[in-house]
């Protein structure tokens, strides 16, 4: 079998991460929903608006975002706009997918721990999906990156506490933690067969901070930047990120790394490569 391309650049600016795009040669039809993070109040590692414009306007595309599952700025409808406005996004066209009922609910029927996922309704007025990621690390995932923004971050409000709580959504901090991350590739993969071969994924190395953007009070970055990469693949892509990040000889490498490992992060790819949305073989492919 043909291993995952990822392309890959050691030159992080708006225009590279263009090329990036245009390397993959695909071509994203009708309406394309772009899925990126908008940004807790308070965080300062969130990558802001000018470094996405030249790909959300290449491809037309609406900012789409969710409401959170947690207190804060961005978890009720109203709220969220105001963020949006607050952090710039609302130069492009912009839609909360949830911010009115009911959720789509996509079926998992091989899920490993979850069969259903509940994600913002709005969806269906979109034919083509861009995730356009922050890689960093994460709280409780142990990092953020193309998995994280197509599982936790395309659900709802309430599908992210279904996520968080494997299924309970009661228990959405309290749930067995690798049957949390497992749920995560469960609903990873639903909106990738929603989608079928039309998505394309992006992820920028940069700002990596062992926090997400979620976080309102985050740590700095704890290691230097490392690059763009792009594929088609978003397991292949994650597991590329992942390898650049061991590889590192950065002193800050080892931070990230403990926050990787003390929350298992690597399972939810393993997880998903198991579901067979994507490949843990994969070809790095410079173009610099």
């Amino acid at each position: 079998m043909e291993k995952a391309k990822v392309y890959f650049s050691r030159i992080i600016t708006p225009e590279r991460a263009l090329d990036l795009y245009h390397a993959l040669g695909k071509t994203l039809p009708g309406r394309v929903a772009v899925k990126l993070h908008s940004g807790e109040p308070g965080n300062q590692n969130f990558l802001r608006p000018d470094f996405f414009r030249p790909v959300i306007n290449e491809v037309s595309g609406t900012v789409v975002e969710c409401n959170t599952a947690y207190d804060g700025g961005r978890n009720k409808t109203e709220k969220h706009l105001e963020t949006l406005k607050k952090h710039g996004w609302t130069e492009f066209p912009v839609d909360l997918l949830d911010a009115e009922g009911p959720d789509l609910v996509l079926p998992i029927p091989n899920g490993k721990i979850i069969q259903k996922n509940y994600v913002g309704k709005h969806i269906e007025l979109y034919d083509s999906l861009l995730v356009y990621s922050h890689f960093k690390g994460h709280p409780m995932g142990g990092f953020g990156g193309a998995l994280k923004q197509l599982s936790i971050g395309i659900a709802s409000s309430f599908g992210k506490a279904y996520i968080h709580g494997a299924g309970v959504p009661e228990e959405i901090w309290t749930a067995d933690h690798d049957s949390f991350l497992a749920s995560m590739a469960d609903a990873a993969s639903s909106v990738v067969d929603y989608f079928g071969g039309n998505a394309a994924y992006i992820n920028v190395m940069k700002n990596m901070s062992v926090d997400c953007d979620c976080c309102a009070v985050a740590e700095d970055p704890c290691m230097a930047d490392i690059g763009i990469l792009a594929s088609t693949d978003p397991v292949a892509l994650d597991r590329a990120c992942l390898d650049l990040v061991y590889a590192s000889n950065d002193p800050g490498r080892d931070h990230l790394v403990e926050r990787i490992e003390s929350r298992n992060g690597t399972y939810t790819v393993d997880c998903a490569a198991a579901l067979g949305i994507g490949s843990l073989d994969y070809e790095l492919i410079s173009i610099d």
